[in-house]
């Protein structure tokens, strides 16, 4: 069996040596256009921030080794220009040589991976302008630093490689912007879980904007659509990647409407003895079953060790992808997996959600930090996403929530997970416990949660009670709030109006919880805020600073200086 492998990074790599483990009679030839193979595409962002400091260690495997070990073909510097299925051949040109020449195939599999997008935007041919996708970006953006010293760099895109950036180049002594088009960074984040994000940013001396579109790069600057200009000696575009299969064109290959390789679950194309994996591929939800593109590195390598193990005949299964993800964001972690507020949706997907606070250990052992975790599920409570913010602790918690998800456990399931528990590491209820018993008790009705987004429609004559402290309440309450602290509740009920729905709050919801049995038992319809004014707060923050607004606010709303 001869098998073309098209793309030597995390798919076709991958395929190469599971191909060789199951076969080692196959003749195997792995085609990469560029002159580095199985190299370490996450780790790039952190060889710029001098984090990892050698070269050869963002090398997991160099042409000779790999070919050492897998007696593998390897072709670096070799490009595939076309596939001509019906003849089984490809044309490649060896841009080392300039050489073009045609190889047949038993079976060819593509992982060409995907490119980053480029925008037209004035400029960009003109100025410093760098993206992030190999290693010789890499170099490029590590040489112009060290060769120019710039005061200045703009990252365009508040993705997870944008900000993994902007700290890394915030940590070399560079003054940092971070333009972004949406209204929060991270887009499988919810703009709920990105308040706290966004006042960490901007924690640490970067300055965000927001709703933001950039129209021109010239040599020291970023304009932006609303006419502000950004300071930038040099501008690193992180606004997403494409599917590289501009090659395909005229293969009769099936593409999707963004350049994506079609397939099924077993990665065939819609040509014979044509496989396909890794970024440059549509792919299933697994919660949803709707197609997606997801050009992550963990999914790259599941389907290249499935895509060889079909190839070799075994009738394996692509059970799809849920997108679980996580990024360190300056020493703050965010984390996401599943379904987002926004994809449920637009979908039309009933679902509830509930916002937890939890440290990340046992409050009485010195260190714990506070994590907010958002749970969405169905009606019926099964687990349909979540996402995490927070510093330590919060990486093994996404991973219980993504295996909880990707077997389709319930809400009540997590109640029921025996988690390790040691004061260092965590709490006898652990927080994705938390975040079961409190899912359970909004689907029980013990639990009826208001949110964020409800606080703008609130009656004019609303019955909102703060149930934290006195001394909590004078640092700060919710609009006209009363302060009722949960210690004394139960002697004031008098002063509180049966006949209208009570909307409470805490500072994180636990006390909030206990105030709304407390009154639903004496007959008060009670609603508690969901997060408590721990997110109230935050979101206050966020959108009272930065770069989101021309107007200076005070806390409560009303401009400093109405003639600004």
């Amino acid at each position: 069996m001869k098998v073309l492998i098209v793309g030597g990074v995390a798919g076709g790599a991958g395929a190469a040596a599971r191909l060789r483990r199951n076969d080692e009679s196959a003749q195997i030839i792995l085609f990469e256009k560029g002159p580095y193979i199985s190299f370490a595409n996450c780790g790039l962002p952190y060889y710029i921030g001098d984090v990892i400091t050698c070269k050869e260690a963002l090398q997991l495997q160099t042409p000779q080794r790999f070919h050492d070990r897998f007696a593998v073909d390897v072709r670096v510097n070799n490009e595939v220009l076309s596939l001509d299925s019906e003849n089984r051949q490809v044309e490649v040109v060896d841009h080392s040589t300039g050489r073009r020449y045609q190889e047949s195939y038993d079976v060819l599999i593509l992982s060409p991976g995907a490119s980053p997008i480029r925008p037209p935007i004035t400029g960009i041919d003109t100025a410093d302008v760098f993206t992030l996708r190999n290693i010789p970006d890499t170099y490029a953006i590590k040489d112009y630093i060290n060769t120019h010293h710039p005061r200045y760099g703009a990252v365009i895109g508040g993705g997870f490689i944008g900000l993994e950036m902007a700290d890394n180049l915030h940590a070399l002594g560079i003054e940092v912007s971070v333009i972004e088009a949406s209204d929060h960074v991270i887009g499988p984040l919810d703009p709920d879980m990105a308040h706290d994000v966004h006042n960490h940013i901007r924690s640490k001396g970067i300055s965000l904007y927001l709703n933001s579109m950039a129209t021109e790069f010239t040599k020291d600057s970023v304009k932006l659509k609303d006419g502000r200009s950004v300071p930038a000696d040099f501008i690193l575009l992180s606004v997403g990647v494409r599917p590289e299969t501009g090659f395909l064109k005229d293969s009769g290959i099936a593409l999707g409407s963004r350049g994506e390789i079609l397939v099924d679950n077993q990665f065939k194309t819609s040509l014979p003895h044509v496989y396909a994996v890794g970024d440059a591929i549509g792919v299933t939800n697994a919660i949803t079953g709707q197609p997606t593109i997801l050009p992550l590195a963990s999914p790259a390598n599941r389907q290249a060790r499935l895509v060889a193990d079909i190839v070799c005949g075994k009738p394996v299964r692509y059970s799809g992808v849920q997108g679980t993800s996580i990024a360190k964001v300056f020493d703050m972690t965010v984390a996401v997996t599943g379904e987002s507020e926004a994809s449920l949706k637009k979908a039309g997907t009933p679902y509830y959600k509930t916002l937890t606070f939890s440290g990340s250990h046992a409050g009485y052992y010195p260190g714990s930090h506070s994590m907010l975790l958002k749970l969405l599920y169905t009606p019926e409570g099964r687990v349909m996403g979540a996402q995490i913010t927070g510093y330590e602790g919060v990486d093994k918690r996404i991973d219980v929530l993504a295996t909880a998800i990707r077997h389709g456990m319930s809400v009540y399931d997590l109640q029921e997970l025996e988690l390790a528990y040691a004061p260092p590491y965590s709490s006898a209820k652990d927080p994705v416990n938390m975040a079961g018993y409190t899912a359970a008790n909004v689907l029980e009705g013990t639990f009826e949660p208001f949110y964020l987004e409800d606080l703008d429609h609130l009656p004019a004559d609303v019955q909102l009670i703060d149930v934290r402290t006195p001394g909590e309440f004078s640092r700060g309450t919710i609009g006209q709030a009363i302060n009722l602290p949960l210690d004394s509740l139960r002697s004031n009920l008098d002063q509180l109006d049966r006949k209208k729905t009570v909307y409470l709050f805490c500072q994180v919801g636990l006390r909030g919880y206990l105030a709304e049995r407390i009154l639903a038992q004496h007959g008060f319809q009670v609603k508690n805020l969901s997060g408590g004014y721990r997110l109230y707060e935050a979101a206050q923050t966020d959108l009272h600073s930065g770069f989101t607004s021309k107007k200076e606010y005070t806390h409560c709303g009303l401009e400093k200086d109405p003639e600004k």
